[in-house]
């Protein structure tokens, strides 16, 4: 394991096989002022998440040892963190795993520097407003659907619902104006930071993750616009 420090920057552990993309990347992040840290394979990321307890996560998928999907899985089991997936795989079942297990966007090999970064940042900055949101939103009760922002807790009837960070900002942002349709676009910039389409097939992953856990019904889809979230039904 290698690292490069920086005082006061963000961290940013970076969890990927191959030397040469590895050794890419993280020039790439100590250029735009990220402290990064490496891994190069399941047990040393879980292990230096651990000890450099950084502010996110560039994982690929397909590591020695154990998969990014159960590093995903110890290191979000250890404290909530943003998680961008790096994968050679375009398939949706691939990508519902990752998001499931706690991974919040991912982008498919070939990529390119540039959107590594801007979805990195992105995701930092979701941390932020998710804060914010906490900071100044307290109890959205909506017909049984009970959203605590602030305790960042969900129920049903009074059932505890488990939801990943991004299922529950994204929770948060439909419950804010329930009924009205949000377009797509906006929630990718609200949410994620992402202000154009490039990422809607992320957003599209999450809905139906979140449609499994609050119930189908609760969120409407209006093709070719976006979501909205029912109440009442």
């Amino acid at each position: 394991m290698t690292e490069g420090m920086t005082a006061g920057a963000q961290s940013v552990l970076v969890v990927e096989d191959e030397p040469t993309i590895n050794r890419a990347v993280t020039d790439r992040l100590r250029a735009e002022g990220f402290t990064v840290h490496q891994a190069f394979d399941g047990p040393s990321a879980v292990a230096a998440f651990e000890e450099h307890d950084p502010d996110a996560v560039l994982l690929d998928v397909m590591l020695p040892g154990f998969d990014g999907l159960e590093v995903c899985r110890r290191i979000q089991a250890v404290r909530p963190v943003p998680v961008l997936m790096l994968t050679a795989r375009d398939e949706e079942t691939d990508v519902l795993v990752g998001l499931g297990v706690g991974a919040d966007d991912y982008v498919t090999k070939p990529f390119s520097m540039r959107e590594v970064v801007a979805r990195l940042r992105a995701l930092l900055r979701r941390v932020e407003r998710a804060a914010e949101l906490a900071r100044t939103t307290t109890r959205m009760d909506l017909a049984g659907l009970v959203v605590d922002a602030a305790g960042r807790r969900v129920s049903i009837d009074g059932a505890d619902v488990h939801l990943t960070p991004l299922e529950f900002d994204l929770l948060c942002a439909l419950a804010a104006v329930p009924g009205t349709v949000r377009s797509r676009e906006d929630l990718m910039r609200e949410v994620w930071g992402w202000g154009d389409a490039a990422g809607t097939r992320t957003l599209d992953s999450h809905v139906k993750a979140l449609r499994a856990k609050i119930g189908a019904e609760r969120v409407r889809t209006v093709h070719g616009v976006g979501y909205a979230l029912e109440v009442g039904r």
